[in-house]
């Protein structure tokens, strides 16, 4: 049974635990942690994408963020990314490791699997910028189908255009956008 923290719209727990079904019934706010794997090729901003297994009941099959996942009743939002890098990617970070870029509330009103949610998530964003080779990752079956890199402008073209390949919404470009000039990286 996952168990999440219930938060306020700026993230902050309010003491209260619920099951996650409850929580996409009820359409409580709750934590997430997205982590951008980012590194520059060819004088261009790249970043890695997760293909989402074709067995997850939410966006079976598109690309998505690098890694990502809900927190855990109890988390830190920099506990459940250093959790979800580890699981899903085999990566083993420390909090240092990651850039934080910032909060973003966001909502998905939408049936999966017959059933409607009401996903109200804060998502702490954070680029990780070490060196990353694709063939050293230990990819979650469960989670993961395949990952790859993508340059920025074209993942950006992509998801503006509403590519059904990819389920990245546009709040998630701009959290990246954001990073990018927070971590003082630009294209060149």
């Amino acid at each position: 049974m996952e168990l999440f923290d219930i938060r306020t719209p700026d993230g902050e727990p309010t003491g209260q635990v619920k099951e996650r079904s409850a929580v996409d019934r009820d359409g409580d706010w709750h934590g997430t942690a997205h982590i951008w794997l980012v590194r520059r090729q060819n004088g261009r901003l790249q970043v890695l994408l997760q293909k989402r297994s074709r067995e997850k009941e939410t966006f079976p099959g598109c690309f998505d963020t690098s890694c990502a996942g809900h927190l855990s009743a109890g988390d830190s939002f920099a506990e459940g990314a250093l959790r979800e890098l580890s699981e899903e990617l085999g990566i083993q970070a420390e909090e240092p490791d990651l850039f934080y870029v910032g909060l973003y509330s966001y909502e998905v009103n939408e049936n999966f699997g017959g059933t409607d949610i009401i996903d109200r998530e804060i998502a702490a964003v954070y680029l990780y910028l070490k060196p990353v080779e694709v063939s050293e990752l230990c990819l979650q079956k469960e989670e993961v189908e395949a990952v790859r890199w993508m340059d920025f402008e074209e993942l950006k073209a992509r998801s503006e255009a509403g590519d059904p390949a990819f389920c990245i919404f546009a709040w998630e470009i701009g959290a990246l956008e954001d990073g990018f000039r927070l971590a003082g990286l630009t294209e060149c």
